[in-house]
């Protein structure tokens, strides 16, 4: 009988270690999108173009881009729930400080400074998660991780709208940042000391050349191209979508358009579904029919009617993150070296779409506006899918 290497679903220690990087992953990903449903309020309280507004996202962005690289290194040598804990503490500082700043280029100053200390969670919790949790339970573990980056996506996205319109934008950050300091206090004691974590002694250049050997790779390259289409499709659409909602004909308030996040726990179901189905009948076809859903998804939108219209952000939210977990998993496969520094360059490709979705599609925004938005983000991934098809489809074994 194997010999258990981590703590199972039995032991207490597994399900603090489940709570804090799932609490934490919540606070992160709500800190990263609580600024996506205050941009049209940004563009008229600072008097400025909406491409210019979007920098508060595409910013937060490129620091955290940035971050992933360094801090993952970092976390290889220093351990990984320091820098979980080091990531919330200084993700907090920023949201204490924004509220009282007059000049917008300073909100995106400390929008990149906020986003390179958000990074420190993603770059340590999956790492620590695969040490520390025995592998015949990390499936799991990773599961409801991830389930809490949608979950805080959801929550970020509607406490700042719901508050922009019932108090202010300035109050909603506040709150933010309470609940990121109630949390680090209350992960500096859950979050238990690492038990199989050792201190990697390789030097930085062969940790570049690890990096730079998945680049080498045709089928990796691909995966990674797949999650920028994904993510900027996905960024877009949910970017522009309040300023088409506070638009003729429907005329909405930030308040009721932050309802419209709620969508997102069809994100947190998205996965697990996804994985269980693609243990059943494979995993490019269970991840065709989830962009399928989500490109069709994006084409409701092009409804005049409301309930019609939240049907479709439903299907987008579940497509989205039942191909993204998916596309995650099927990086590990298709690395047979350095699998860590591939899932690094994954994240890295997911949050180039991120950046590209906020702010490279404002000009096309401007020019076609919700209909011509609507058809590149709805087109883009099938295209990209049928391209990936037709060049691996001869490959046996292939994950991609």
């Amino acid at each position: 009988m194997e010999k258990l290497k981590g703590y199972t679903a039995r032991d207490t220690a597994f399900w603090r270690i489940i709570l804090g990087t799932g609490m934490s992953s919540v606070f992160i990903f709500a800190a990263m999108y609580a600024m996506q449903p205050l941009l049209p309020v940004f563009t008229e309280e600072f008097s400025i173009s909406v491409s210019y507004a979007s920098m508060a996202m595409s910013a937060t962005t490129i620091g955290l881009i940035l971050g992933l690289v360094v801090l993952g290194f970092m976390s290889d040598r220093r351990g990984r729930s320091i820098f979980v804990k080091l990531s919330l503490l200084c993700s907090v500082l920023p949201f204490l400080i924004i509220p009282s700043v007059d000049a917008f280029w300073l909100i995106v100053v400390l929008r990149f400074i906020q986003g390179f200390a958000l990074a420190g969670v993603p770059a340590a919790a999956l790492a620590y998660i695969s040490e520390e949790v025995d592998r015949r339970y990390a499936n799991l573990a990773t599961a409801l991780y991830i389930s809490c980056n949608s979950l805080g996506g959801m929550i970020g996205r509607f406490l700042t709208g719901y508050m922009a319109e019932q108090v202010s934008w300035q109050f909603s950050l506040y709150i933010l940042a309470a609940f990121g300091a109630v949390l680090f206090g209350f992960i500096c004691f859950l979050l238990p000391k690492s038990k199989n974590f050792t201190s990697s002694t390789v030097r930085f250049a062969e940790d570049l050349e690890g990096f730079f050997f998945h680049l080498k790779n045709p089928s990796l390259l691909l995966v990674f191209g797949l999650g920028v289409v994904l993510q900027l499709s996905f960024t877009g659409i949910w970017t522009y979508a309040p300023f088409h909602l506070m638009a003729p004909p429907f005329s909405l308030s930030l308040e009721t358009i932050s309802y419209l996040y709620l969508v997102y726990s069809f994100g947190v179901v998205g996965g697990p579904i996804g994985g269980w189905l693609s243990g059943r009948f494979g995993l490019r076809s269970v991840r065709l029919v989830a962009i399928l859903i989500f490109s069709i998804g994006i084409l409701l939108t092009l409804t005049s009617a409301t309930w019609l219209l939240v049907v479709g952000f439903c299907l987008i939210c579940l497509g989205f993150f039942t191909a993204h977990s998916l596309t995650a998993a099927s990086v590990s496969k298709e690395a047979t070296h350095h699998k860590g520094s591939a899932s690094s360059l994954y994240l890295v490709s997911y949050y180039i779409g991120v950046t590209l979705g906020s702010t490279l599609l404002s000009p096309w925004w401007g020019a076609f506006g919700w209909s011509g938005l609507v058809a590149l983000t709805a087109i883009l991934p099938v295209l990209y899918v049928v391209f990936i098809q037709s060049r691996q489809g001869k490959q046996k074994g292939s994950a991609v």
